[in-house]
């Protein structure tokens, strides 16, 4: 059952993010005991990349009011979590936290792997909570019975997304360097000293914020993202996609010169600003994605090649994908509407409303089609229906997003053919702003 529904969620996971990576696997221990730390950026999305591509099996611990809720406490059951009980958590008793402290330490002396969140909630703050004590406590129990020849490690996960709350984004999941836990002395029961737990919560958090994005002011990630744009943007080649990994790399240098750059040579801290400011206003003015501006794109056999082939893929689409819009869009919306509405702002919930939503309304929707040619056409037909219609959702995703790139290509082929004064105006300046950022990057050891 565990198998099934990881596999399930794997998919899902897949439909809502275009693309997704899995980074430092070589990191995780194949066996022994291993309790995986992550920080906690976007709610019921975080534990599901850790379940569904982690390698190990993993006994996540998780608030105890999700196995009150009907389905998401039968699937907390399914992956075989550990309830938590919160002070914050309205019913919750958190002297029942003596029990999750046993069950985690059971697993860990079985030489099994946990999972926690220890900064205690999702946020969507721009670097890491003060995080809580439990797992140096729940460590420090489980370390007390194990041998010398498979001791307990920690290891860290990050989970970094372009842009968590936005349908078809891309999402990295990337394990850091492990690190043993060097038991304390402990009487069978006793609770591990106050020293030794705040030194083991505060490595932790070191080795958390290596595989974060660690920031004082949101504006920093900001700014960052687009000068990330820049510096991994080519110029005179097709666009490669750069791996998750080195764009979270690329990110994580930059954000160690920010605070620098800005500090010792404000003037041009500003002025680097204001001039990605014009930059990115540019593009939009003229409907640009960065990644399309590039003289090699545009010989006359590459656009033909693309041409041709994008052509072929819409035509033989068209059918089904106009079937799966209008098929689907209403539930489509509604997600959308229902996931702002119960947010209520919070970025961190916004993707976990829309993936439950989905999962509730596009299966009613196909259900409500095959109910309808059943009723219509017979049995075998609506069969058939309840088989076909999520494939045409699937065509229409395809054939939208092929659709858009053709259309934004060719906004930028028709300013590298009518307004080639433009178009290259744009490829010098992106050029200049990231000589810029790299020499400044140099001049701090940065970049």
């Amino acid at each position: 059952m565990r198998g099934l529904f990881r596999a399930l969620f794997g998919l899902i996971l897949r439909i809502f993010f275009r693309r997704i990576e899995v980074s430092g696997v070589e990191h995780v221990p194949r066996s022994g005991p291993v309790i995986f730390v992550l920080n906690h950026p976007s709610g019921l999305i975080d534990p599901a990349f850790l379940l569904c591509l982690a390698p190990r099996r993993i006994s996540l611990l998780a608030k105890a009011p999700l196995f009150r809720m009907p389905v998401i406490g039968f699937f907390c059951r399914a992956f075989e979590a550990i309830p938590v009980h919160r002070r914050q958590d309205a019913g919750s008793d958190p002297s029942q936290n003596r029990e999750t402290f046993d069950t985690a330490r059971g697993v860990l002396a079985r030489g099994g792997a946990i999972a926690i969140f220890p900064e205690g909630a999702s946020h969507s703050d721009p670097k890491l909570r003060p995080l809580k004590t439990g797992a140096a406590r729940i460590a420090f129990g489980a370390a007390r019975g194990l041998s010398e020849s498979a001791p307990l490690r920690v290891v860290p996960a990050g989970l970094y997304y372009r842009a968590k709350h936005i349908f078809r984004s891309a999402a990295l999941l990337y394990f850091g360097e492990p690190f043993a836990v060097a038991p304390v002395a402990l009487e069978p029961g006793e609770e591990p000293p106050a020293g030794p737990v705040r030194e083991l919560t505060a490595r932790i958090e070191q080795a958390l914020a290596a595989v974060t994005l660690q920031a004082e002011q949101a504006e920093a990630h900001a700014l960052v993202d687009r000068a990330q744009r820049i510096v991994s943007a080519q110029d005179d080649a097709p666009a490669s996609p750069r791996s998750l990994a080195d764009e979270f790399a690329l990110r994580r240098c930059l954000l160690a010169a920010y605070d620098v750059v800005r500090a010792q040579w404000p003037e041009r801290f500003a002025a680097l600003a204001t001039r990605i400011d014009r930059y990115e206003a540019a593009l939009s003015v003229a409907g640009l994605d960065p990644r399309q501006l590039a003289r090699g794109r545009f010989t006359p056999g590459r656009v033909a090649g693309y041409v041709g082939k994008a052509a072929l893929v819409l035509v033989l689409l068209l059918p089904a994908a106009l079937v799966g819009v209008a098929v689907h869009y209403p539930a489509y919306r509604t997600v959308g509407f229902v996931a702002t509405g119960m947010a209520q702002g919070a970025e961190d919930a916004l993707a976990s409303i829309k993936v439950l939503a989905a999962m509730l309304l596009f299966p009613l929707t196909w259900g409500g089609v095959a109910a309808a040619v059943w009723l219509r056409w017979g049995v075998e037909a609506g069969l058939l229906a309840f088989a076909v219609v999520p494939l045409t959702a699937y065509a229409a995703l395809v054939f939208l997003e092929r659709l858009d790139r053709i259309i934004g290509g060719a906004r930028a082929l028709s300013l590298f053919v009518f307004r080639r004064w433009a178009f290259l105006q744009l490829l010098a300046e992106r050029k200049g702003i990231r000589e810029e950022i790299l020499a400044l990057g140099r001049e701090i050891g940065a970049v």
